[in-house]
Parts: C-alpha cells; structure tokens; sequence
C-alpha cells in the first residue's frame, strides 16, 4: 500500500493546503475586445487581472498592433473591469486532434468572476487570475477537505451566493471525495454523495484510485460502506487492473503482523467491499477449478439451487476447496439408513441411501451431514405399533 498509495500525494491527507506556492506573477496587461466579456470601464488594479483571447484563429500581430497592446491602456477603453470575487468553478474539457488521427482531450479550469460594478458575471481561464484571488476561493474548500471537516464543506456547498463543484480537484486530480475517503469520514463522504460528487471519480497521480480504492487501501470501513450505498462501483479496477478488494488484500500481505490495528482495520474494509461485490450463500459442492495462485477460482453448485458460478479461492470454505483438491466426490444424501462401529478409526460409520444411485454406502460420520443423523437417531427411538424401528438397523463390526 506505501508504494501504491502514498507516493506522491496522500500524505497530503494530512497536510494543510499549500496549492499557490508559485512565485507572484509579474503584472500583466492584454487588451481584450469590449464585446467578448462587456467588462465595464476602467483597468483591474496590479494584483487582479484577467486576460482572453482575440478570437479562436487569430491573424498573426503586425507591429502596430504588438505596439498597441504593449502599451498601457487609456481610461476610455473599455476593456476593463475591476473583480469583486470568484462565484463558481467548472473544468472544461477541450478535444485535441493528433496529425496521426487520434483525438484526446485537455481539461482547463475557468472560474466565474463577479464584478465590482454589478456587471453580468463572466467565466475566466484560472491562468489569467492572480493567486491571492484564487487562493480566496479555493483555500476554504481544500482546507475544509483535506481536514475531512464535514460541517465546514456543507456550509460551502450551501452558500447562496458562491457555488462550489463538488468534483472539484486539486494538482493530483484528487477530489474532495478521494480525501474524505482516504480519511475515512463517513459524515463528509455522505455530505459530498448527496450534493452529486462522481463517487467512481479516478485520480491522476494515483494511478486511477477510485474514492473507494483509497477507502479501501486505508482500511476505512465506514467509509467504504458510505461509498457503496452512494452508489460507488465495488469491481471498478485502477490502472493496475486491482479492484478496491485487491488493494485491500494486497495491503494486508504486506503489513507486519505486529501492526494489529491496521490489519485489523483493513480486514473490515476488505469485508464491507466484498460484501458489495458477492452475495453470500451457502455452497453445496465445488465442481471444478480453474486458475492458479491469486487468480484460482471454483465453479460451485448453491444449496439454494441457483446456477453455478465461479467464486475466488478465497470466498470458498477451506474443507470445501480441500475436499475437491483431494479428490473427494459429493452426492445428495436422502437419508441415513444404519450405523455401525467403525473399524479402522474410531467414532462411528452411517449406512447412505442416495438420491442419485441405487446402492447405500457405508460413510464415516464426518462426512454424513449432521441432521440426517440426528432424524436416524429419531426413528430409532420411536418404534411403530408393531415394536419396529421403521427400518433402523444397528450392525456390530468385530475386528
């Protein structure tokens, strides 16, 4: 787990925010045309400033106009507009198009702007708006977060007048989600959840951890409880192709068995996930195998009667898989006919009559399921009318 999910970003779990270390911009002026944004009239002050661009296919500059832009603005261009605060936050996604033919995509954060003049709010890319500005909005949320503080991101959420992307994420394309998971806090995951964060959202830096994988991998069992009622995808595998239960179990491999605390909690964590991904029921047989070390799997009859299904290794009971690994075929008993001494061993040995072939075999008691014995003990005990024990007979085996 250290190697799978600390480096580079979970110890930020616990870290304060620390997002806008850059180095302060130095002012930057671009003359922006009046219709694309209506911003009123007059210049953003030194530490707030917004840039746009021209057009989508700009023509390349003549002189002039590289003059013109480097030079500073009059007070009659309108061009300006003095920010007030940030009010929202979306990602944007913009197709890129290879020369081989292959199109991928590059996400861009813009961030809505309200304007001091009470002009209609405009969406600005986060490049073109100072750090102190953005630090304003964003510290509050990654604070309240990476604090796993569910009282202070349910405030967030509600506020009338500024609106929060509950997807939001940081650096690491960690959301607020994968933190309050990693943590472990049932109240934020929930908080979160209702207000429609992507509870199957993948990180970057992680390798594609799902909020779930990172419950998992912490051994955060009440918070991978939350994650599966919310609706989180219990067989969704990351980059490695590890399911949240295989990051559970391959964590637990490798902690040192004097960590009892955190085996502990990452049992229950493995528990609660394969909870979501089997429905348990009681296996009348294994029939056959297929698969080796970590991948071996049983192809089991239910005593319910269901279909077969293959089931991992592990989710099989050890008598079950060792019976089948030794050769040791099952039948339907109907019921238990005689007992006798055993001969070779002691305890005791059961004459079964079978469902599936005409001839009663002779069993050893541990393999003769219990409450047909306890019913044969039952008739032996009540004779009919005429002093029979419907058909119970007793043998003595002499060496």
């Amino acid at each position: 787990m250290e190697a799978a999910l600390t480096p580079p970003s979970l110890p930020l779990l616990k870290r304060p925010l620390n997002f806008f270390q850059s180095p302060p911009l130095k002012p930057l002026i671009i003359t922006i045309p009046a219709a694309s944004y209506n911003c009123p009239r007059g210049r953003l002050p030194p530490a707030i400033r917004f840039a746009t661009f021209q057009g989508q296919y700009p023509a390349s500059p003549s002189p002039a106009d590289e003059s013109k832009t480097a030079a500073e603005p009059s007070p009659e261009d309108e061009t300006y507009g003095e920010v007030n605060r940030i009010i929202g936050r979306r990602t944007v996604q913009t197709p890129i198009y290879e020369d081989e033919g292959s199109v991928s995509t590059s996400s861009s954060t813009e961030y809505l702007i309200q304007w001091k003049d009470g002009h209609s709010p405009s969406w600005i890319p986060s490049v073109a708006i100072a750090s102190d500005v953005l630090a304003e909005y964003e510290t509050p949320w990654w604070t309240a977060a990476r604090k796993a503080d569910a009282s202070a991101l349910s405030l967030l959420l509600s506020e009338g007048f500024v609106s929060r992307d509950p997807d939001a994420d940081d650096t690491d394309g960690r959301t607020a989600l994968h933190f309050a998971a990693g943590l472990g806090s049932e109240e934020c995951v929930r908080v979160l959840a209702v207000a429609g964060a992507d509870v199957n959202r993948r990180d970057r830096t992680g390798n594609g951890l799902t909020p779930l994988h990172m419950a998992a991998g912490y051994g955060r069992a009440d918070a991978v409880r939350a994650l599966v009622e919310a609706g989180a995808d219990a067989t969704a595998e990351d980059g490695r192709g590890r399911t949240a239960l295989d990051l559970a179990r391959e964590v637990v491999a490798g902690t040192p068995r004097g960590d009892f605390a955190r085996r502990v909690g990452l049992e229950a964590a493995a528990a609660e996930v394969e909870r979501a991904v089997y429905e348990w029921g009681e296996v009348e047989r294994v029939v056959d195998v297929r698969g080796k070390a970590d991948k071996r799997e049983y192809l089991v009859e239910w005593r319910d009667g269901g279909d077969r299904e293959w089931v991992r290794a592990a989710l099989v009971a050890d008598d079950l898989a060792a019976d089948f690994e030794s050769g040791l075929e099952y039948g339907v008993a109907e019921e238990v006919v005689a007992e006798r001494e055993a001969v070779a061993a002691q305890g005791k040995e059961y004459l079964v009559k079978w469902a599936d072939i005409e001839e009663a075999t002779w069993e050893p008691e541990e393999n003769v399921n219990v409450e047909l014995v306890q019913e044969f003990q039952r008739r032996k005990q009540k004779p009919d009318q005429n002093g029979d024990r419907s058909g119970v007979t007793e043998e003595k085996i002499v060496g």
